[in-house]
C-alpha cells in the first residue's frame, strides 16, 4: 500500500482538534469530504483509527500509534523539502543540535571562522529525543551525552561528566556535602522512564515542590541555580560520557569539515573542564 500524505495530513489534524468540523476548516475543505477520506484512509488500514461521538473523536489504540508516526513522518517530508528548496537556491545550512548543558558555541564559531558562507542553526534537544533528530533529518549534528541509540550513528568522544544529586532544600539528605548511590535507594526518581517532562525548568519545579529528586549532569547545576534546590556530588555514580554524532549515511559537506573542528575544540574545552567537574 502506499502512502497518501494527504489523507495522513487529514487524519492528524482531526486527532489534533478532536473535531471533524474544526479540522475541515483548518483544512478548508467541506466536513462531509474529509469524513470520506477518514473512513477511505481506515479502510486502506484495515483498521480504525477513531472511536466516533456525536460531539467528538478519539484515537483508537492504533490511532495513537499512527498519529506518533504520523508527527515523526510529517517532520522529515517538511525537512527534505526545504532542503531541497535550499539547494536550489545555492545555500548551505548546517544543524548542530545539543543536549541540555552542553555547549556547542566554541565549536560554532570556530567553524563559522573556516566557513562563513554556511549557515548554522542550533536546535536545543529534549531530555527523551537526543538522537530522534539526526535520524528525521532536523539536525545534522548532534553534541550528546549517552546513553542513547547510536545505532546508525558515527560517534566520536568528546569527555566524560559527573552527576550530581537534586534534591529539594527541605529533603533530609540535602544538609549533606556528598552522597552515594546508597543513600538514594528507595528515593523516587524523577527521569524519562517514569516521569517525562518537557523541559528543565519544569523537572526542576517538580524537584522543589518534593515530587522526587534527579540525577543530572554537573555542567547543569552549574546554570541552573535555585534557592530552593540543592546539588550534591554522588561519588559512586559513574560518569557519563559526552560525544559527537553524525548519521553514517548522511555525511555530506559541510558536515565533515564541522566534525573534524568541532572534535578538535570541544576536546580541548573538555579537558580544561575535567578537573572542576570532578
Amino acid at each position: 500500500m502506499d502512502l497518501d500524505l494527504r489523507k495522513l495530513r487529514y487524519f492528524t489534524a482531526v486527532a489534533e482538534h478532536g473535531q471533524f468540523g474544526r479540522a475541515a476548516q483548518e483544512l478548508f475543505i467541506a466536513q462531509p469530504v474529509l469524513s470520506r477520506q477518514i473512513r477511505a484512509f481506515e479502510q486502506e488500514l484495515g483498521c480504525t483509527l477513531f472511536t466516533r461521538t456525536t460531539r467528538s473523536v478519539e484515537l483508537t489504540p492504533a490511532g495513537r500509534q499512527l498519529y506518533e508516526e504520523a508527527r515523526r513522518i510529517a517532520t522529515v517530508v517538511d525537512t527534505a523539502l526545504q532542503r531541497v528548496q535550499e539547494a536550489a537556491r545555492g545555500e548551505q545550512r548546517l544543524v548542530v543540535a545539543f543536549s541540555p548543558g552542553l555547549q556547542a558555541s566554541e565549536a560554532i564559531r570556530a567553524f563559522t571562522a573556516r566557513r562563513p558562507e554556511v549557515a548554522v542553526d542550533v536546535l536545543p534537544l529534549r531530555w527523551w529525543e537526543q538522537d530522534a533528530p539526526l535520524r528525521d533529518g532536523r539536525a545534522h549534528v548532534g553534541l550528546l551525552r549517552r546513553p542513547f541509540d547510536d545505532t546508525g550513528l558515527r560517534t566520536v568522544p568528546i569527555g566524560r561528566e559527573s552527576k550530581v544529586a537534586c534534591l529539594p532544600v527541605t529533603h533530609p539528605l540535602a544538609h549533606r556535602t556528598a552522597l552515594t548511590t546508597a543513600d538514594l535507594d528507595g528515593e523516587p526518581i524523577l527521569d524519562s522512564r517514569t516521569r517525562r517532562t518537557s523541559s528543565l525548568e519544569e523537572k526542576f519545579e517538580l524537584i522543589a515542590s518534593g515530587q522526587g529528586i534527579a540525577l543530572v549532569p554537573a555542567s547543569i547545576s552549574g546554570r541552573y541555580s535555585r534557592s530552593d534546590l540543592r546539588y550534591l556530588p554522588v561519588t559512586d555514580f559513574p560518569a557519563v560520557e559526552t560525544c559527537l554524532a553524525v548519521p553514517e549515511r548522511d555525511c555530506a559537506d559541510p558536515v565533515p569539515e564541522f566534525l573534524a573542528v568541532a572534535t578538535t575544540v570541544l576536546r580541548r574545552a573538555a579537558a580544561a573542564a575535567l578537573p572542576a567537574s570532578v
